[in-house]
């Protein structure tokens, strides 16, 4: 099998099942040369925009590596023109990239994750399509792309590459062949995920699901970024939650100038065990596993000084230890029983129609309706909360028409029998009392 002759649908998963899978080992047209100059981009987006149909589009960043989500290193490939490997450090300004392709479809796997490192250099595709949210759409109880190709297409990609450390310059043939190949199949894995959801009638809310993915906004900072430590739960003391806000805040401080990932300046695990003995000198410090690795000894003197302004501060100016005070929304799920019965018998009914109603159109109970919207209705469901409310109340929420259409009847009738049974729960356990 070759990866010209593409795969159009059908019952792909099964279809693969009956032959070989095939390791793809090398694009199909060459390992090209990476695009790091003005007049060699120029060129590539004339040969990109002389192609036809849609445009493969992956990116490369260093997370692990380098602070923020930058991209370093930027593929595309598309019929006629071939595949295209783009370094943006040394050509940052990728807008006439976008100009040139401003009509035409970009196909990328998990688009949520490179839109926006693809923003920052300039290009914002205006229609997508998104292969591992098809994948979610369809059913597929495993998304990831190497999966998907495999599964649908037939052929193995090699993923030794995909938490390397893509800053590194010059990046090696290897790390390029790699890159290379994860757009090499990519449309024909989209023609083949576009035919599955022509076949099960969801080729529209695909098209919805997309064009949302495509107009969505960055969202807002985090009041609070520093409460997303890993392990954080184990800090109990408000003081120890200062402590956490402090060394979070001078390890970012660090890590943006050094411009590297904050956990390889200092990880998750030294800052919440310092939190938690909350050190009264160096020494003591220096005994936490975490303080003692190569990048955190350069900085012992400014780890100090923010255990220092922590233990320092009077108790009216501590950290909530909820931090529900800086959060929109409903508070966490598993304190609704205590604080409001009502929601929590509401909560649960909604959920059960939303997982029944994704069941019985094989998705995801997520992908049919965002778990907040379904919890935000619960709290405080609209008034009236018939199925008229609640469409409105979901379509404030952000979902699209077709999950409206499917889950604003079953959650309005979940919500009137939760009423009812906690009214009939009152009325009984009045009577046992009064008895």
């Amino acid at each position: 099998m070759s990866p010209e002759s593409g795969q159009n649908g059908g019952n792909s998963a099964q279809e693969t099942a009956q032959h070989e899978v095939v390791d793809l080992l090398e694009p199909r047209d060459g390992l090209p040369p990476v695009v790091s100059t003005p007049a060699a981009l120029a060129e590539a987006i004339a040969k990109l925009s002389g192609g036809s149909g849609p445009v493969a589009v992956d990116a490369e960043r260093a997370s692990g590596y380098r602070y923020g989500q930058r991209a370093y290193l930027v593929q595309l490939r598309r019929q006629g023109a071939g595949t295209v490997l783009i370094d943006p450090i040394a050509c940052p300004d990728l807008r006439g990239l976008g100009t040139a392709l401003d009509d035409i479809e970009a196909v990328l796997h998990a688009a949520s994750q490179d839109l926006p490192c693809l923003a920052e250099v300039g290009y914002r595709p205006q229609r997508l399509f998104d292969t591992e949210l098809a994948g979610r759409l369809l059913g597929y109880p495993r998304v990831a792309l190497g999966t998907l190709i495999e599964e649908i297409l037939g052929f193995r990609l090699a993923k030794e590459h995909s938490a390397a450390d893509w800053s590194a310059r010059p990046l090696s043939e290897e790390m390029l062949r790699y890159a290379a190949l994860d757009v090499e199949v990519l449309i024909e894995l989209r023609n083949a995920l576009a035919a599955q959801l022509d076949e099960q009638g969801k080729a529209e809310w695909a098209r919805q699901e997309f064009a949302a993915e495509a107009a969505a906004v960055p969202p807002p900072a985090r009041p609070d970024p520093w409460r997303r430590t890993s392990g954080i739960h184990r800090v109990r003391s408000r003081r120890g939650l200062a402590v956490v806000r402090e060394l979070w805040e001078a390890r970012d401080h660090i890590a943006r100038a050094a411009d590297l990932s904050p956990r390889r300046v200092l990880p998750d695990t030294a800052i919440v065990e310092a939190a938690r003995v909350i050190p009264a000198g160096r020494a003591q410090l220096e005994k936490i596993s975490g303080f003692t690795g190569r990048n955190a000894r350069r900085h012992t003197q400014e780890w100090m000084a923010a255990v220092r302004r922590a233990r320092a501060l009077a108790d009216g100016e501590l950290p909530d230890t909820t931090g529900t005070s800086a959060v929109a929304g409903p508070p966490p799920a598993h304190r609704w029983t205590e604080r409001d019965p009502a929601a929590a018998a509401r909560l649960a009914a909604a959920r059960e129609a939303v997982t029944s109603v994704a069941a019985a159109h094989g998705l995801p109970a997520e992908n049919l309706l965002a778990p907040d919207a379904v919890r935000r209705l619960s709290w405080e469901p609209p008034d009236p909360a018939g199925e008229d409310g609640v469409a409105a109340a979901l379509a404030s929420y952000g979902a699209r028409p077709w999950q409206v259409g499917l889950t604003a009847g079953p959650i309005a009738r979940a919500l009137a029998s939760a009423r009812v049974s906690v009214a009939e729960a009152a009325t009984l356990d009045g009577t046992e009392f009064e008895s």
